[in-house]
């Protein structure tokens, strides 16, 4: 009888924390390395935030926490989803957990049975998949193009759906394309969902705050109140709030699947950490000048990079609304010789000669479900991602 159960065998470590640990080993060795792998904000935590933080310690606020969260945080969620998101949600649907990845693991652990199936859309974040698996479901990849800006068509949602579809997965803005669905687009496809009243819908609105160029954001149950029923709407404060490290992410929906995440959280970690719910009532009830500041920043980061990468030689670096990451395709490259005599064959190949030779670090789009194409986080200050990027051009001007 085998020790580790057979699962494992099914489910891949992350690829984003495999690159970025990699980097950080030929760091630790002396190699003056760039990493463009993490997903995380570089910006400090507003000081309002970690003054609460600080008050609530004082406080005495040390203690356990009801596992949804504590009352303050799920009336600030509520008001948050009614203000930005005219969304009607009364404080005991909504949850909180260890972060937004918590949230989708407990929604899929809490409804996945044998067989079921969830639609993702590729590229897609790399542990969706994972964790449908863990959970006992079989995932349904449906590839997009960069020619639609690696956006979902409803007609590939629709050719996609069949009689055991339990979860449509969503992700706007996307990790990793950065792709962002306007309310046409999106419209498009709540229209298809509509017409089949047993896929329930998984929203991941993680990016949300970070959209550019006056680009307006839009929730699937916002766009089509008919999915209201059927929808979890997941967000957090890591990357809106520079809260990474806090690990709060939250989500609203039906009271019945509110109560049955509940459920698999309390036998699980139990309540979110007490100082940084605390911490995340402010980031949500206080000033929000800080996201308007640091998209402002973002946006003339991506702007630099799609610029510079576009030089690149067999590069195309498409354009994306949202998110800090691009996701330029290196397919005119497959093929040729890196400068170590590599034949470079697969874009991990790509990313792996260009850390060695280079040291750049960026994650192959093949651990997305989509290649071959590489994902840049830009979430570094300018100087850095010049240098990374003249780095990269060095790079692709050196294969033959």
């Amino acid at each position: 009888m085998a020790f580790l159960a057979d699962i494992l065998s099914r489910v891949k470590p992350s690829a984003t924390i495999a690159v970025t640990q990699k980097a950080r080993e030929l760091k630790a060795t002396g190699k003056d390395v760039i990493s463009l792998s993490v997903g995380e904000p570089d910006f400090d935590t507003p000081q309002n935030i970690k003054d609460a933080a600080i008050d609530a310690i004082n406080r005495g606020e040390t203690k356990y926490t009801p596992v949804s969260g504590i009352v303050p945080l799920r009336e600030a969620i509520a008001a948050k989803f009614k203000r930005e998101n005219d969304l009607e949600y009364t404080p005991a649907q909504t949850i909180v957990a260890t972060g937004g990845k918590q949230i989708l693991f407990n929604a899929f652990m809490a409804t996945l049975n044998a067989g079921d199936e969830v639609i993702i859309p590729a590229p897609y974040w790399v542990s969706y998949p994972e964790m449908v698996a863990i959970c006992g479901g079989t995932n349904v990849f449906v590839e997009t193009k960069i020619e639609d800006n690696f956006k979902l068509t409803a007609e590939a949602l629709e050719a996609a759906i069949t009689p055991k579809t339990k979860w449509f997965m969503f992700n706007s803005p996307s990790n990793p394309s950065g792709a962002a669905y306007s309310y046409d687009e999106l419209k498009a496809l709540t229209d298809v969902l509509v017409r089949h009243p047993h896929v329930w819908v998984l929203t991941d609105d993680m990016y949300e705050h970070l959209c550019y160029g006056g680009f307006k954001y839009y929730s699937p149950a916002q766009v089509e109140p008919k999915l209201y029923d059927r929808t979890l709407t997941m967000n957090g404060v890591s990357k809106a709030y520079a809260m990474t490290g806090w690990r709060i992410g939250y989500a609203a929906g039906p009271l019945e699947l509110i109560k049955a995440m509940d459920m698999i959280q309390g036998q699980q970690t139990s309540g979110a950490c007490s100082i940084a719910q605390w911490a995340a009532v402010e980031a949500l009830n206080g000033p929000q000048d800080y996201i308007e500041e640091a998209r402002g920043k973002f946006e003339e980061r991506r702007d630099l990079v799609v610029s510079m990468l576009n030089q690149a030689s067999g590069l195309e670096c498409p354009k994306p609304e949202g998110a800090f990451y691009v996701y330029p395709s290196c397919k005119a490259l497959i093929g040729k010789t890196a400068p170590s005599g590599k034949v470079i064959e697969t874009d991990e190949d790509f990313v792996m000669e260009l850390l060695a030779e280079e040291g750049v670090a960026a994650v192959h789009g093949s651990a997305f479900g989509l290649g071959p194409n590489f994902r840049v986080s830009y979430a570094t200050s300018t100087d850095i991602l010049e240098v990374a990027c003249e780095r990269i051009q060095r790079f692709c001007a050196a294969c033959k």
